[in-house]
């Protein structure tokens, strides 16, 4: 049974519990929220203008006299809920009459505790939706709010320049892609039998921690589509801060292609370290050291296997949990190789060799970085296989601001709300960097720093001169609460 608007609401509800007190129910409490911590990121949005610079991205041709809320106001109010895990536009329904997020976008509230409404699902909709068979959104009666692509794109590279204080001396940029499954019929899906769905397919660059890119593409280009565009623009704008920063380029074997490569060794100080797919050439060039560590590895096992059969009966267990005390042989080897006809030249290949009592596993990656900046082990687990920490930051980028909810039909309005996703992450990396680095949330997730810092009950009272926001008193990370908010209060404020 659905209740009415109009049907009477008891003024409190009793439980009976067995020998113990009633336990009684009303809803004559204070304003309460359970987004205290919403304070921070607005106050650190003020210091760094981020929604507001964003906003300057789009075009608004509404009739300004008409409008109740403008773009800066839509997109902090977008960002903020995808902050604070409220990831569906049908959420900002009930987030309307919030009064944190009144506060945080800056609406104002009187001394009842009443805020302006804040905009709902069809008003944000109008900021995100980009219907195919508009051509002009000055010219179109509900969907009047355009964006700018390359502005958009832009503006993620300046916020990137500006986290550094002063230039590097070298910086790894890591490329990758993954699946963004879909339900519906969106513009540009296909199947992708590698992901068993269908899906898109966004490419990302990241530079530590840091997004610098995030493009949405159909799922059934080839992984480095787009991405040799995407470096050149990216490297452009870092050059033109930094001219003498050393760049490395780091990826899987999807971007182990001839133009990226031939590019990279055209470029001043610009070196790469791409995964390489093997084959039976590959193979075969790496037996000399597979040998030596299936030898190596025998060398290492067989005193173990003697000194098992001094303490128990033979049997054909033995040789198994022998090897369970035994380490793995891995050996690394510079190869000169070249494609016979996909490459223009001849490359330096890192062949690793791993043998253990489950057999032999070869992995390759193809450098520019010469054998004598680099011997081939240091190369492979100081280079390369630091790659996979850039899965970490695409996991919170899917599992904890959503980004994979490209549920509107458009193809241009879901490379928005990827973007809205990319800004909400850069919000808690700025966070946890400037705010949080000598903390035990230094190297929190996005969602544990959401729900230990941000995800925080408090009551609201407001007076003629102050609105206060009271957390618990038992609040268990109050200190590094305090200590967030002394940083934030260090950082400049802006012009």
């Amino acid at each position: 049974m659905t209740l009415q608007k109009t049907d009477c609401i008891p003024e409190q509800f009793k439980f009976e519990q067995v020998k113990s007190y009633p336990v009684i129910v009303n809803f004559q409490g204070e304003a309460v929220t359970s987004d205290a911590g919403l304070t921070l990121i607005a106050e650190l949005d003020r210091k760094r203008k981020i929604t507001l610079r964003l906003s300057q991205c789009f075009k608004d041709y509404r009739e300004q006299k008409k409008v109740e809320h403008s773009v800066s106001s839509l997109i902090a109010q977008r960002i903020y809920g995808l902050i604070m895990g409220y990831e569906d536009i049908n959420d900002h329904e009930t987030l309307g009459q919030d009064l944190i997020f009144a506060l945080a976008v800056g609406q104002g509230i009187n001394s009842k505790l009443e805020s302006m409404t804040l905009a709902g699902k069809s008003t944000l909709n109008r900021l995100e939706h980009c219907p195919e068979n508009v051509t002009s959104k000055a010219e179109s009666r509900y969907h009047r709010i355009e964006h700018d692509t390359s502005a958009i794109e832009t503006l993620l590279m300046e916020i990137f320049l500006e986290s550094y204080s002063s230039p590097p001396r070298q910086i790894t940029l890591d490329l990758d892609v993954t699946d963004d499954l879909v339900h519906g019929h969106q513009e540009e899906v296909f199947f992708n039998p590698y992901y068993r769905g269908y899906c898109y397919a966004p490419l990302y660059i990241f530079c530590g921690q840091h997004l610098l890119a995030a493009k949405l593409r159909a799922s059934n280009v080839d992984p480095a589509e787009g991405a040799l565009e995407e470096l050149q623009r990216i490297i452009k704008l870092i050059r033109s801060c930094w001219s003498n920063v050393k760049i490395l380029i780091r990826g899987d074997s999807a971007y182990s292609r001839e133009e990226i490569m031939a590019w990279c060794e055209s470029q001043r100080e610009i070196d790469y370290v791409f995964g390489l797919a093997q084959n039976s050439r590959l193979i075969q060039l790496s037996q000399s050291i597979k040998y030596r560590a299936s030898q190596e590895y025998k060398q290492k096992l067989q005193p173990v296997v003697e000194f098992f059969e001094s303490l128990f009966a033979p049997s054909p267990d033995l040789h198994l949990g022998a090897t369970e005390f035994v380490k793995n042989s891995v050996w690394y080897s510079s190869l000169n190789y070249k494609t016979l006809y996909s490459w223009s030249r001849n490359r330096r290949v890192v062949a690793k060799v791993e043998y253990s009592n489950q057999g032999v596993d070869t992995r390759f990656v193809v450098t520019s970085l010469p054998i004598k900046k680099i011997p081939p082990r240091k190369l492979y687990t100081e280079k390369y296989c630091p790659r996979g920490n850039m899965e970490n930051c695409l996991k919170e980028q899917k599992l904890e601001l959503k980004s994979d909810r490209t549920s509107t039909h458009t193809f241009a309005g879901n490379q928005l709300r990827l973007w809205f996703s990319s800004v909400a992450y850069i919000f808690m990396n700025a966070l946890r960097e400037q705010c949080l680095a000598k903390t035990e949330l230094q190297n929190a997730t996005v969602g544990t720093i959401r729900t230990r810092l941000l995800k925080l009950g408090a009551t609201i009272t407001v007076n003629s001169r102050k609105f206060l926001i009271s957390i618990s008193s038992s609040c268990p990370y109050k200190e590094i609460f305090a200590l967030v908010y002394n940083y934030l209060s260090l950082l400049p404020c802006p012009n």
